[in-house]
């Protein structure tokens, strides 16, 4: 299955189940097991569970294979290997202690969400559809503002 079809069913499918802070990362140039990392966040275990399950039933009604999941059983973190794309799914808590995007997301991928932003504000990262594979993730990212210092006075 090609790499963009495969990254676009597994958001859908994350998106299906109100996944929370989609995140995908071009990895290819870091490991050759490998071309993508999705990372997700469900609020509770039934919801990682719930999303995990969708993505195994999405991808493979798309022709793509399931290599394993990890995690299924407590559903903390659910891991489901799809081949050229492993998906991590975790509870916020989790996700801020073992921060993934530190480890794969020098080069995140631009990838339109469907569902608006529980904060306001489009959820668009851009398309990786109308992308070249090798560009799709040197764009840069947009990132929350810092807070300026307090001013003395």
């Amino acid at each position: 299955m090609d790499i963009r079809k495969l990254q676009r069913t597994i958001v859908d499918a994350l998106e299906d189940v109100k996944a929370q802070d989609i995140r995908v990362f071009n990895t290819s140039h870091l490991t050759e097991l490998f071309d993508r990392v999705i990372v997700a966040s469900g609020t509770s275990n039934r919801q990682t569970r719930s999303l995990a399950s969708n993505v195994r039933e999405k991808v493979k009604e798309a022709g793509g294979d399931i290599i394993s999941v990890e995690g299924d059983d407590i559903g903390e973190w659910v891991l489901v290997d799809c081949g050229d794309a492993v998906v991590h799914i975790l509870q916020p808590a989790l996700r801020q202690y073992y921060n993934l995007e530190e480890i794969w997301g020098d080069k995140p991928v631009r990838i339109k969400l469907a569902n608006p932003s529980p904060f306001g504000g489009a959820r668009v990262l851009a398309s990786a559809e109308d992308e070249d594979e090798d560009d799709a993730g040197d764009a840069p990212v947009a990132r929350p503002a810092r807070k300026a210092p307090a001013r003395r006075r």
